[in-house]
């Protein structure tokens, strides 16, 4: 199963989201330090290291932005702990 396919799962099971997009950006780095081909030192075996997370979901009211990206971090601490290092997070309440 793919990082992105895992993610998406668990934001699914967690959140039960009304709109969910997980994009893998990674190709967008290429060539920067510790991304894979990049001749780099420490380079990750990883390519699936970048992405973004686009969400609505009810889990999300009343929350401050801060708390919806812990929330979410939380969700996907295995996936950051395993390779994925950049996440970029846009998580909004039905009507927002």
């Amino acid at each position: 199963m793919s990082t992105r396919d895992d993610m998406i799962g668990k934001l699914q099971a967690a959140l039960s989201p009304l709109a969910l997009e997980v994009v893998d950006d990674s190709h967008q780095h290429a060539g920067h330090i510790g991304h894979p081909g990049s001749g780099h030192p420490g380079q990750m075996s990883a390519s699936e290291t970048h992405f973004t997370v686009k969400v609505v979901s009810e889990a999300f009211a009343g929350k401050t932005r801060l708390a919806r990206h812990r929330l979410i971090n939380e969700i996907l601490a295995e996936n950051l702990r395993g390779g994925v290092h950049a996440l970029a997070i846009e998580a909004r309440a039905p009507g927002e």
